[in-house]
């Protein structure tokens, strides 16, 4: 009978929470989000569909934007560059290049970015000017920083493949063609400043390598030597206060 008896309890505690739950709890409600496409008296609802999915086309464009139409492109070529002239394989990393490259970028960029703030993107909110008029004010502080650090050779180059006629003056080239000819002298300027990068470095390496070679020692690799002769020749001359400060500067 005792065992009975505990083996009825034991079956009621263990089955009670479960019935008391399942007499208790309600059913739950989860949202629903879904997009439907259907007729539209309201010409205002098409408008306004449309300058969301244009916005969200920009937003997917905005990396590129920002490479290709403003300093990033340079700054980067320069700091691979240095990292490979110095030997440090993955010292400092992609990660860190990339976030120094573009707060470098910011500040390059800000003057030209805080013009078109104030002649398009402040009227565009304040409904004083037209997405279309926004866009021709805004494009043109853009333009003149890429026709300042543009060089004329690259520009031709363009202008020909496009088979347009020569234009007067910089307000005649369209900008699909200005933004490739910024790009192609961007890789020019950085892979020149690369090689510059590079002398130094170099000449450690040799140095290190016939001093070893001198001594016998074929086996130890010149590298592993010059690695930190290079790094302390870099922290002497205050090497990235002189490249970021050059590379900043050679911006018109």
């Amino acid at each position: 009978m005792k065992k009975a008896v505990i083996l009825l309890i034991l079956i009621l505690i263990l089955f009670s929470p479960t019935l008391l739950l399942a007499q208790t709890s309600a059913p739950l409600s989860l949202p629903k989000i879904g997009i439907s496409i259907g007729p539209s008296n309201n010409p205002g609802d098409v408008s306004t569909t449309l300058q969301i999915l244009l916005l969200i086309t920009v937003l997917s464009l905005a990396p590129a934007l920002l490479i290709m139409t403003t300093s990033y492109l340079r700054i980067i070529i320069v700091f691979h560059f240095l990292r490979s002239a110095l030997g440090t394989q993955q010292m400092p990393p992609n990660q860190l290049i990339a976030g120094i490259t573009l707060f470098i970028t910011f500040f390059v960029m800000a003057p030209t970015w805080n013009t078109v703030n104030e002649q398009a993107l402040k009227p565009l909110m304040n409904k004083k000017i037209t997405a279309e008029q926004a866009y021709d004010k805004g494009i043109v502080p853009i333009r003149e920083f890429m026709f300042r650090n543009v060089r004329n050779e690259d520009l031709k180059l363009f202008i020909g493949m496009a088979n347009l006629s020569r234009p007067n003056e910089s307000k005649d080239i369209p900008t699909y063609v200005v933004i490739p000819a910024f790009v192609l002298s961007e890789l020019r300027a950085g892979f020149i400043i690369g090689f510059f990068l590079f002398i130094p470095f170099i000449m450690i390496d040799m140095i290190i390598a016939s001093i070893l070679l001198s001594m016998g020692m074929l086996m130890l690799p010149p590298t592993l030597i010059s690695l930190p002769f290079k790094i302390l020749l870099f922290i002497l001359v205050d090497g990235w206060n002189l490249i970021i400060g050059s590379v900043v500067r050679g911006f018109s």
